[in-house]
């Protein structure tokens, strides 16, 4: 295939286009610097005539804190950019696979959300990205992916992962332990995206690795799949972070990747046997 990877040396981009790349893809690798995706002009000049059969959009505005200063900028980054990619790939021909992320839920609810669950954003962050998915349905024409994840970690780009590495000889760690999700591997997603491509298969799906925990449980894991004393962590409340998070997260993010498992497509693994690998990597 001939693919655009939008967001390309973000950690799930960097992953996409190696994983591309090794299935022996044509990839154009876009970061904001070559396409920025809320310029509509940008996106048409990159796609219209590029001959595409796939364009990825891992392009987004992460900061999920610094997204509540900013809703203008989080909405034309990760709302309006969709309306400029889907119609761009309506328009050649190309298929949009696109990423999205648990934090469109509330997480109230007490069991795992599926696909046809309503969304109920509580941040900036978390609005801007359904609104972004809004603008893929009424834009896209059916030719179009939307993927759910949550929690991603891999070896390239600050993530989880790095961050407790990078504080493993303290003595102490504290973290939050009533904030429940499914970790998911940048390169096992990367996967997944891309058979979504090579299938042109449409609509919103959730992809996550197997297993939920808390952010409390996942950095134990991260500790001893790095040969460190997992019992240095103790857990916390949300509510007793200092200082305080501007935005709410969502207590459950456990997403059911029921679309994936109807469709008979294959389910990632269980989190732990990528985390291992990611964290040999990270530490060389």
């Amino acid at each position: 295939m001939r693919v655009l990877v939008a967001g390309a040396v973000g950690q799930l981009g960097t992953d996409l286009v190696r994983r591309c790349e090794e299935a022996g893809d044509d990839v154009v690798a876009a970061d904001r610097s070559t396409l920025d995706v809320g310029d509509r002009a940008a996106v048409d000049a990159a796609v219209l005539d590029g001959g595409f059969d796939v364009v990825f959009n891992a392009a987004a505005w992460t900061a999920v804190d610094a997204c509540e200063a900013d809703p203008e900028r989080a909405h034309r980054d990760n709302a309006l950019a969709c309306r400029w990619l889907a119609d761009a790939c309506r328009r050649s021909g190309a298929h949009l696979v696109h990423v999205s992320t648990d934090y469109v839920f509330d997480g109230t609810k007490d069991v795992p959300y599926h696909e046809w669950d309503r969304p109920n954003p509580q941040s900036v962050y978390g609005a801007s990205k359904w609104s972004g998915e809004h603008e893929i349905a009424v834009h896209a024409g059916g030719g179009a992916a939307v993927v759910r994840t949550s929690w991603i970690f891999g070896a390239h780009g600050p993530n989880m992962v790095a961050t407790v590495l990078g504080l493993r000889d303290r003595d102490e760690l504290a973290f939050v332990d009533d904030q429940r999700g499914c970790p998911t591997a940048t390169a096992d997603l990367a996967g997944m995206l891309r058979t979504l491509a090579v299938e042109r298969v449409p609509g919103l799906f959730h992809v996550t690795n197997a297993g939920a925990v808390s952010w409390y449980e996942f950095v134990r894991d991260v500790l001893e799949a790095a040969g460190e004393d997992p019992d240095k962590v103790r857990p916390i409340r949300t509510a007793d972070l200092d200082p305080p998070r501007p935005a709410p997260r969502p207590a459950n993010s456990v997403l059911d990747n029921r679309a994936l498992r109807l469709s008979g497509l294959p389910p990632l693994r269980h989190y732990r046997e990528p985390l291992q690998q990611v964290v040999d990597a990270l530490l060389g």
